[in-house]
């Protein structure tokens, strides 16, 4: 087993420097069971293998526990990885440029020539980087034990063990307090105590989809000024319902010190954080936070959590250090010497194998990966020195002097000015020149397009963009050194740039390649989170620029169609927000330059159905045989889109939709109806309408006929009441005329009486008159008929008196 250095220090630990794989006459034999190794270096990996005789290997591989195929194959290796074999069956793996993503355990695998002739043996070898790992071992009943990269020098040290993320244990053993069962969907992860933030990486003990998260870089180095993005990988076994970034320093601004709040909401971090795949994600990574315009105070450890229905990633496993650091020029030696050497310095090494820039009298004069001046400089030397980092020229260093404070020098006032659109800035800078000045004036490289020669400035006054707005207020009293300065009043977004100034003396010119100060113009907006506002919810306004606004402005926040501000700061919270606070709200900022009002945000505040209700129609008397139909109505942000009907006492709906309609109703659907309804908020359920079905309607047809019968019934009775009180008076009426006849009187009145024509008329009835006009055979059978049928019993009363019977 050996080791070789690509261009990094080299470091190699072994442990348990043999360990035999097989049976009978199969098997592999490593070299050793674990590696620690530096990223970027090479790694060789060993072993020997036996098979019975009689068989030829055919073909022979190296694989990995992640994966088991041959790693040729394998497209994170490919132009990393070669073989090398040699004689008595020893054979070697070797890969190149190692990365963090290679520490994983290694096997070796072989094939002969006869049938059953293939042998692929236990992962033997352990690649580790430095730090912490968890190594899992044994068969139903896995063992955890927590390994350090190279040994740790503390003979008794204290192990902290982490599940899913929480703090569970700690312990003077590096191994877990209990067996954990293969099948075991969580996550684990180690440290020792005082070193918390260089926990492990998290292991999975039943394979790759236990929940965690993994973090692509443990710590970040950046310059101030910059933009950083930490990013994470997540795994969770059930729906993410909501996640979010928190840095543990903030926790002195939360609500609950326990519950971490989203760095998007912090006012400390107002317009500056943002999550830039926030709608890609799902199940799983990658998740990015991404911090603009750093300042050193962001320097802080950042975490990421999620939340499912049922599972909580735990808060307190560390996750992503970041210090925001600046360049300087260090002179060495401190004390006189005839030579000074110049280091471009930070505070922490800089993410990401940073490229050098260096500046000598404001030219950019050399490129290096070393941060260190190619050159040593005369201690007597009036040049002025500078240095950056490539991708962040605008970041550079403070100028500095080899002989003291007597070189050739402008230094900027402000490097990074924002401002409002509409507003005026002064930018300005302090300039040395150890000759006669003969002229000077600002340009912006931006602007070179216009100048007659790319290659020499024009100054600014002149740019037919800028006419009326620039003036030097200060020209008249400038010496060889400032301030000097250069004013822009009604800014415009176009005139976002980098400013620089450049001065000539008899026998010097400050070079124009040396950065300036950048200004960026931008509007004023308002950012509300979450952006789907849901009732209950706590939100946040934010009033947001495109860059950190200069000189710490005021902050009010007003609703609109009211006229008193409602809050000042940068961010305003609504707690458990409601239904009416719907509205449209802005912010406006106040400084020295005026005030500015920011565009309008609508809040819309959704909300599950409420107050659901059922009416019916037709309303009134509902009768059997009709037709009825139930409404459903409900108030409900966004609307409600699903309806379903219900009958008490019965368990499964009877229709859907908003109306429900009941066809020929009969009283067997009585009873009391109610709806249920529901949006993506939620759902509700109205209170029961009572439906009452009563009998059938008759018709009008019958209804008249019955009306009419019982008419006719009553005039029979009253016709036989008054027939029998005829009857009766003339049966008196003939023992009245017996008894006339036996005194010589007629009972019969004369026909052309009054008092016939008055009796007639009084008594007759309308069957009567009928019989009279159409005068039938008194003898025919149709005059019996029509007689019997027709007549009233007055009619027989009528016809005696027109025909009188002698008795």
């Amino acid at each position: 087993m050996s080791l070789r250095s690509t261009g990094s220090v080299l470091m190699a630990f072994l442990w348990s420097l043999t360990v035999v794989l097989g049976q009978d006459d199969w098997g592999v034999t490593y070299s050793t069971q674990r590696i620690c190794v530096l990223k970027g270096s090479t790694v060789e990996l060993s072993c020997t293998y036996k098979y019975p005789s009689g068989h030829k290997v055919t073909s022979i591989f190296w694989f990995t526990e992640k994966d088991y195929v041959n790693v040729l194959d394998d497209p994170d290796y490919r132009g990393r990885v070669t073989y090398r074999s040699d004689e008595k069956n020893r054979h070697t793996l070797i890969i190149t440029d190692l990365r963090e993503t290679d520490s994983t355990k290694y096997g070796f695998g072989f094939i002969t020539d006869q049938p059953g002739g293939k042998w692929i043996g236990q992962t033997g070898v352990a690649l580790s980087f430095p730090g912490f790992q968890l190594e899992v071992t044994g068969g139903d009943k896995k063992t955890l034990t927590c390994r350090h990269c190279p040994p740790l020098s503390n003979p008794n040290p204290t192990y902290i063990w982490y599940k899913n993320g929480q703090q569970t244990d700690e312990s003077s053993s590096p191994q877990y307090k209990d067996p954990v069962s293969r099948n075991n969907g969580d996550s684990y992860s180690c440290s020792v105590k005082g070193h918390e933030d260089l926990h492990s990486p998290t292991v999975c003990v039943q394979g790759q989809d236990c929940s965690r998260v993994i973090y692509n870089q443990r710590r970040i180095c950046v310059l101030k000024g910059s933009s950083v993005n930490i990013f994470c990988t997540f795994v969770a076994n059930y729906y993410v319902t909501s996640s979010l970034w928190f840095s543990p320093k903030q926790s002195g601004r939360w609500r609950d010190k326990l519950i971490p709040e989203d760095l998007t909401t912090d006012p400390g971090y107002a317009g500056r954080v943002e999550y830039p795949d926030q709608e890609s994600s799902r199940y799983r990574g990658p998740f990015t936070l991404r911090i603009t315009g750093l300042r050193e105070e962001d320097s802080a450890e950042y975490r990421f959590t999620f939340k499912t229905y049922n599972f909580e990633w735990g808060h307190s496993l560390p996750g992503t250090t970041l210090t925001v650091t600046v360049v300087q020029v260090d002179v060495s030696p401190k004390e006189w010497s005839e030579s000074k050497k110049l280091t471009c310095r930070t505070t922490c090494p800089l993410t990401g194998n940073p490229t050098y820039i260096w500046y000598k009298n404001g030219q950019q004069i050399d490129e290096s990966s070393s941060p260190q001046y190619k050159d040593p400089v005369s201690s007597n030397s009036v040049d002025s020195y500078s240095c950056s980092v490539k991708g962040h020229e605008d970041l550079h260093s403070p100028t500095v002097c080899v002989r003291g404070q007597f070189c050739n020098r402008v230094i900027y006032t402000k490097r990074r000015i924002c401002l409002l659109k509409g507003s005026s800035v002064d930018i300005s800078c302090t300039y040395v020149g150890n000759h006669t000045v003969t002229s000077s004036l600002w340009f912006s490289p931006k602007q070179s397009g216009r100048w007659r020669d790319k290659l020499i400035p024009e100054d600014l006054t002149t740019d037919p963009g800028y006419a009326g707005r620039v003036e030097y207020p200060d020209q008249e009293s400038r010496r060889y050194r400032g301030p000097f300065t250069l004013r822009i009043t009604d800014l415009r977004e176009e005139d976002s740039a980098e400013y620089h100034f450049t001065f000539k003396t008899s026998n010097y010119e400050w070079g124009h390649s040396f950065p300036g100060t950048n200004l960026t113009v931008t509007d004023l907006q308002v950012k509300l989170s979450p952006a789907t506002v849901t009732e209950g919810q706590n939100v946040t306004l934010t009033c947001i620029t495109s860059c950190p606004l200069t000189d710490n402005p005021t902050y009010i926040w007003y609703k609109k169609t009211v006229t008193s501000p409602k809050a000042s700061g940068q961010s305003y919270s609504i707690t458990n927000i409601r239904s009416e606070d719907s509205r449209e709200y802005y912010c406006e900022i106040e400084n020295k330059y005026g005030r500015h009002k920011s565009t309008t945000v609508f809040i819309d505040v959704q909300y599950g159905p409420k107050n659901p209700s059922v009416s019916v129609s037709p309303s009134g008397e509902i009768l059997e045989g009709s037709s009825v139909t139930l409404t459903c109505s409900s108030d409900a942000n966004p609307p409600v889109y699903g309806y379903a009907w219900y009958k008490k006492t019965v368990t499964s709906p009877k229709a859907s939709g908003q109306s429900y309609s009941i066809t020929n109703i009969t009283s067997e659907d009585s009873g009391e109806y109610y709806c249920e309804v529901w949006n993506r908020r939620g759902s509700e359920t109205s209170s029961p309408l009572m439906v009452i079905v009563t009998g059938k309607q008759t018709s009008v047809l019958t209804a008249s006929v019955g009306i009419t019968v019982v008419v006719l019934v009553l005039i029979l009775c009253l016709s036989g009441f008054i027939w029998f009180r005829k009857k009766k008076a003339s049966e008196s009426t003939c023992s009245e005329k017996r008894d006339n006849e036996e005194n010589g009187q007629s009972v019969h009145p004369d026909p052309n009486s009054d008092m016939y024509t008055a009796l007639n008329m009084r008594n007759r009835s309308p069957e009567y008159d009928t019989l009279e006009s159409v005068h039938p055979d008194t003898n025919s059978d149709m005059y019996s008929s029509l007689n019997m049928k027709t007549r009233s019993p007055d009619y027989d009363t009528l016809v005696s008196m027109k025909h009188p019977v002698t008795h």
